[in-house]
């Protein structure tokens, strides 16, 4: 039975009431399925409030397998965060609908949104327009090579505020600002606070996150929502250090 369409309306008001939200990304080509029950017996014991699901690529087409696995050990929330078209699946809850703001490759800006829509028109997950801008973190990620564009320098300031800016002015109900998988810092909080301060919609910020006290830093700098996932993938301890604000 699909959850009610109230996941954009629930990370508003957490907006509203201050009340700090942890998604944990999973991308299907790095868990295995047996793992699953496993790993949310841990996940169940921390902060998380929400699964992402996806990555730059499913080179094993176990998108779906991996999202029914999941619902079948957890309640939280399952959005997909999606590297194509192709990872779309029915059996999560929702999808953030991303548009790579930070890129000029229309492949990632359009092509893939409208090659989306085939599965999206009749669905019944919660679609949510999400405006996605790349952060470098000190590495070339998988987002870098596949969508074939550079992220923004973390010098340009006064560029990563407009390119929220225009994506909240152009509809967006969410701007994500990361860094990457595998990012060697994170997103640096002058300008999460910087971007959060002059958005009126929420702030997801992720990438290079591996530690509480700079999951703590993203909060405090203004992050609505913060998502790690390599952290998690490395060390699945760090989840049981996340059992209290």
């Amino acid at each position: 039975m699909k959850m009610t369409q109230m996941m954009y309306e629930n990370i508003i008001q957490a907006k509203k009431d201050n009340q700090k939200l942890l998604a944990v990304l999973i991308d299907p080509d790095k868990i295995e399925i047996h793992h699953i029950p496993e790993f949310f017996k841990k996940v169940h014991q921390s902060i998380i409030t929400h699964v992402f699901v996806g990555g730059s690529t499913d080179a094993e087409k176990k998108m779906e397998t991996v999202v029914k696995a999941i619902k079948q050990h957890t309640h939280l929330p399952i959005l997909i965060f999606p590297g194509s078209h192709e990872q779309i699946t029915e059996t999560a809850d929702g999808i953030l609908f991303l548009s790579l703001l930070s890129g000029r490759n229309p492949k990632y800006l359009i092509e893939q949104q409208v090659q989306s829509v085939e599965k999206l028109i009749d669905t019944s997950l919660e679609i949510i327009p999400t405006g996605y801008i790349l952060i470098d973190g000190g590495v070339k990620t998988a987002v870098q090579r596949v969508s074939e564009t550079e992220p923004i320098s973390q010098k340009k300031h006064t560029e990563i505020l407009h390119t929220a800016l225009a994506g909240q002015f152009s509809g967006k109900q969410l701007i994500y600002l990361e860094a990457g998988s595998g990012a060697q810092y994170m997103v640096n909080t002058e300008i999460i606070q910087k971007v959060s301060s002059k958005l009126k919609i929420p702030l997801i910020v992720g990438g290079g996150i591996r530690s509480k006290t700079q999951l703590h830093k993203a909060y405090n700098a203004g992050a609505d929502l913060v998502v790690i996932g390599t952290a998690f993938e490395e060390n699945e301890a760090f989840l049981l250090e996340l059992t209290s604000k």
